[in-house]
């Protein structure tokens, strides 16, 4: 459980570890992309640690970052075609984010971090709680967009706000707003003890930091 919950809440990979933003910021203008975007998401994430956590003891160390990249890419090009075939319009409006699942931060980090070193399970779960995190998040940031930037929600029209809505939270501008109010907010909630937390030896990436010399 404390795995599970801490992609939720402690380590939420956008507004805590501050990942992946450019496709939350990007597909964020409406609650049902984000609901794709954060599945689609979830899924690579799911089936790239339990993948990595199987094949950790095969895969040479020197060669492991490009053996990731080819598993990433396949699970990736799987979501791509079944979304194309079954969810065409979700397709179209996520654009060139979709394939570009590929190369996100969150899922390397945690191959890297978590699945390269744990079990199947805890990294099945890990993934779980990151990429219901990250959907969480998305869906956050999509709804206040939505809802004050068209004013409907899921496509349904919310009354008075549908005549009186405010265009720029559909923009790049809106989307960086409502991202800092919300960062803002979870800093205010916890006081910024969940921050803290991230200095060198909190970080999830502190361990490849030293290795790479760079901490």
């Amino acid at each position: 459980m404390n795995i599970l919950m801490k992609g939720i809440i402690k380590e939420n990979p956008v507004l805590i570890l501050l990942l992946g933003l450019c496709p939350a910021l990007a597909v964020s203008t409406q609650a049902e992309n984000a609901i794709g975007m954060g599945a689609a998401t979830t899924f690579v994430l799911v089936c790239s640690n339990v993948a990595i956590s199987l094949l950790r003891k095969i895969i040479p160390d020197k060669v492991r970052i490009p053996c990731y990249i080819v598993l990433i890419a396949g699970f990736v090009t799987l979501v791509q075609i079944v979304v194309e075939a079954y969810a065409y319009t979700l397709y179209q409006a996520l654009g060139i984010f979709l394939p570009l699942i590929a190369v996100n931060c969150i899922i390397f980090g945690r191959a890297e971090m978590f699945a390269n070193k744990n079990k199947v399970i805890s990294s099945f779960l890990d993934a779980i709680g990151m990429g219901a995190g990250f959907t969480l998040a998305l869906l956050a940031i999509a709804s206040i967009r939505e809802i004050f930037g068209s004013g409907t929600w899921f496509g349904m029209e919310i009354p008075i706000l549908i005549n009186n809505n405010i265009p720029i939270f559909t923009l790049a501008p809106g989307g960086f707003v409502v991202f800092g109010l919300l960062v803002a907010a979870v800093n205010k909630f916890t006081k910024g003890k969940v921050r803290k937390e991230f200095g060198c030896k909190g970080c999830p990436q502190a361990e490849a930091c030293k290795k790479g010399g760079t901490e």
